[in-house]
């Protein structure tokens, strides 16, 4: 009986939150049915949360690693303010300046990587002081006002990178899709995704062990400010106009579900797969609340108790683990133990 109870909590566990997005689409469909449940609304969710779903999955890899990088969402602002600042005043192709971008965002998640491991500076405090300098950067490039395209508007290609369409489908849908199954390939199956992974529960065993510690760490930050490079360069095709103070908003949705994402599929793990179920969890009830009519408050109101739920029950999830762990070793021991007498 004991033995089902368990089984049962791990299931509810692992799926809760895929069984909490259905619900919730089902409870907005019926407030909703007209405008709810339909495929305009189904492409516009795709499209407006592919980029919070890109840091979000972004967001998770430092996280693999027990890390935090609060610069994010600057850097997002940032990366999307050069791109409209060189489409606007320089003759580089399109092509070239997103590449400027995601090195540009790179570069950044080394100097956060370096502070972190080899300044031995808090990974909280470290990224919230670059983010600060990063936001500082956009205010100086933009003196303080919007970049505004010319009246021909941006390059055709460029504003594609968010506009088009792939099998009916918005083309964000599809970034969303490829990043999960690298993160998934990198993170499960290869060795330096479960380095990453031993880093995060035991620094001091992965350095035992022979895991470079540090090498992963610092090149965790960098590949999720690379991504979010690339996040800033969608930013700027979708919004087609450069905003100095616009990334910071999408910090929060991003944390929420990295950590959220965290308590289902790899209960007690930030994982890719389950980051996506959190962030549909989001957009979800983001688009409901909206619909519904609600005050401009309530999206950032859901949000921040999401994520005070998220890492509640990201910690709730890490410790049941480990104690899920300790019974077994212990029942393994004494195992041994009636064994050999």
């Amino acid at each position: 009986m004991a033995k089902n109870k368990t089984s049962l909590g791990m299931k509810i566990g692992t799926y809760g939150l895929p069984m909490l997005a259905v619900l919730l689409f089902a409870i907005f469909s019926l407030k909703l049915p007209d405008t709810y449940p339909t495929a305009s609304n189904f492409r516009a969710i795709l499209s407006n949360q592919s980029i919070p779903a890109l840091l979000a999955l972004g967001a998770m890899i430092p996280i693999v690693t027990a890390k935090f990088d609060l610069s994010m969402g600057y850097a997002l602002g940032l990366s999307h303010v050069v791109v409209m600042y060189l489409l606007v005043n320089s003759s580089l192709s399109w092509i070239t300046i997103c590449i400027i971008a995601v090195l540009g965002t790179s570069v950044v998640g080394l100097v956060n990587g370096l502070l972190v491991e080899f300044a031995q500076i808090d990974s909280f405090i470290a990224t919230l002081g670059t983010g600060s300098v990063l936001y500082a950067l956009s205010g100086w490039i933009t003196h303080g006002g919007r970049i505004v395209p010319p009246l021909e508007g941006l390059p055709h290609g460029f504003t594609n990178l968010m506009n088009a369409k792939v099998l009916g489908l918005p083309i964000g849908a599809f970034y969303i899709i490829a990043l999960v199954i690298v993160l998934v390939i990198v993170l499960e199956y290869l060795p330096a995704g479960r380095g990453l992974y031993v880093i995060g529960s035991n620094p001091r065993a992965a350095e035992l062990i022979g895991i470079p510690k540090r090498r992963y760490v610092v090149l965790s930050f960098v590949s999720a400010s690379a991504i979010t490079g690339f996040a800033g360069c969608l930013l700027a095709a979708q919004q087609q106009i450069g905003n100095p103070s616009i990334g910071a908003e999408y910090l929060l949705p991003a944390f929420v579900g990295a950590l959220l994402g965290s308590t289902t599929i790899k209960l007690g793990r930030a994982n890719a797969l389950g980051t996506i179920v959190a962030v549909a969890i989001l957009a979800i009830g983001v688009s409901g609340i909206q619909q519904l009519g609600a005050e401009f408050w309530a999206t950032p109101l859901f949000n921040g108790l999401t994520l005070l739920a998220a890492v509640g029950l990201a910690g709730y999830s890490a410790r049941r683990r480990l104690k899920t762990g300790a019974e077994a070793s212990r029942k393994s021991m004494q195992s041994s133990g009636t064994e050999s007498q």
